[in-house]
């Protein structure tokens, strides 16, 4: 049976210590019209937004289990690189050249893979998340024979049913109803296939939910593929792996080991920030309200991309030699982006006058001393112990690749597209925010629209 999980109450404490003083900013600086958004949307944390799936009773992993990685020794030279001491297989590609412009470091594969001539058949699990939309559509458009495992009801809520998700994508695409999180039933519906991409990811970022999805269920679909014919594994995990101090960034990393000791041709796809992530301000700002950003605003700087170009990126991985076999950190056009110069974009697309609001670090701190007591008396309380470390994590870190010295480091981390932050908070400005919803992703329920 399912651990009970303190949801709303626990959320809701969570977010009433960390948001304390931002309330009390707020006050001081009221709105210049009134809003319907409420204060908790101005801190926009959340995580990076990913694929839903169902959850069942999972076997419960911990950080103390043993992993069997790869020693540096194992790995050529040029693939050891040192990053947040952990040793990653890292694209001996991705060593930039400094003197190239900050401009033109787009990789090459940018150009995008013409339709596959043999029409390889790929399978998509966690095709109706946020990025998953996107991955399908673009597949389909290059031609691929392309097939959708998805849950019965999928979508923000579980709302749509199979016949909404049909309708969602393009025309050709099979969609098959399956639990990624029940090997023996993914068996029994799994298509015969070449081709799996990943987009699956915990719904919150819990314990127990990480491990089902970020670990297991992913494995699942790796396995159940592979017995079906499948030779090559695309898969979307995140940038933050490579400094990892939550359970699902340890839940992703411990699949990515399988992955790459599975024999599978295997592309491991790390993005940055996605837009999405950037937007819980945006309604805010447009109605007069203040930016809100931790320490002095050059915290969590990161290369955001977009939807749309991070489809394009995960299906050249299909058919690009070189981007297979490797751990591809990959960000979006143009420089890194701080909190700080975020909140000037925004603030020119939306046409106000700057006002900003500069939230200690140290009150995320403080939330995560009292939830890590409680969790140790309540068990059901380290959740939300996990939510505030969350929190912590992506209003302090940035999402950009680490040198060798373990430093952020935005000259090295890779970029690919077209789309600009500055073009989709003008969009937004003007035309909302539908499709941004973020569901059970949301940090603390923040920015949950259903």
């Amino acid at each position: 049976m399912h651990r009970r999980r303190p949801r709303s109450v626990a959320r809701l404490l969570l977010f009433a210590l960390v948001s304390a003083m931002v309330l009390l900013l707020l006050r001081l600086a009221p709105s210049k019209s009134s809003s319907n958004t409420p204060s908790s949307e101005l801190l926009g944390l959340h995580l990076a937004p990913q694929a839903r799936s169902g959850r069942v009773a999972a076997r419960r992993y911990t950080q103390e289990e043993p992993r069997q990685r790869r020693a540096p020794s194992q790995l050529r030279p040029q693939q050891r690189r040192w990053n947040g001491g952990i040793d990653q297989r890292l694209s001996p590609a991705l060593h930039v050249d400094l003197a190239t412009p900050r401009s033109s470091r787009i990789l090459r594969a940018n150009a995008g893979a013409p339709p596959p001539p043999n029409k390889k058949r790929v399978t998509v699990v966690g095709g109706t998340g946020y990025i998953g939309k996107f991955v399908v559509k673009e597949l389909a458009d290059r031609g691929y024979d392309v097939t959708a495992v998805v849950r019965e009801k999928s979508g923000v809520g579980g709302k749509a049913n199979l016949d909404q998700v049909r309708g969602d994508f393009p025309e050709g695409v099979k969609v098959i109803a399956g639990d990624v999180t029940n090997k023996e039933s993914l068996d029994s519906i799994m298509p015969d296939t070449d081709v799996v991409v990943s987009c699956l990811a915990s719904r919150t970022g819990g314990i127990q939910d990480s491990w089902s999805i970020d670990y297991e269920a992913t494995k699942n679909s790796m396995d159940s593929a592979k017995g079906k014919g499948a030779k090559q594994f695309v898969l979307l995990s995140a940038i933050c792996v490579q400094k990892p101090l939550l359970e699902f960034q340890r839940a992703k990393l411990r699949f990515e080991e399988e992955l790459m000791a599975s024999g599978m041709e295997y592309s491991i796809v790390r993005p940055t920030a996605f837009f999405k992530s950037l937007a819980g301000q945006i309604e805010n700002v447009k109605n007069g309200g203040p930016y809100v950003m931790f320490g002095d605003g050059q915290l969590a700087a990161c290369k955001p991309i977009s939807e749309r170009d991070l489809a394009s990126y995960m299906a050249d991985c299909i058919t690009n030699p070189e981007l297979q076999n490797k751990i591809l950190p990959i960000g979006g056009p143009g420089e890194a982006l701080t909190p700080l110069q975020q909140s000037e974009i925004l603030f020119n697309a939306a046409g106000v006058e700057p006002n900003t609001i500069k939230v200690p670090i140290q009150i995320m701190d403080g939330a995560i001393w009292v939830f890590d007591q409680l969790a140790k008396v309540f068990k059901n309380l380290e959740d939300a112990a996990e939510f505030a470390k969350i929190g912590r994590y992506y209003a302090a870190e940035s999402m950009l690749l680490q040198d060798e010295t373990g430093a952020y480091n935005a000259d090295i981390t890779p970029s690919y597209g077209k789309d600009t932050l500055e073009d989709f908070f003008k969009n937004s400005v003007k035309n909302g925010l539908k499709g941004q919803e973020l569901g059970d992703q949301a940090v603390f329920g923040i920015n949950k629209r259903e």
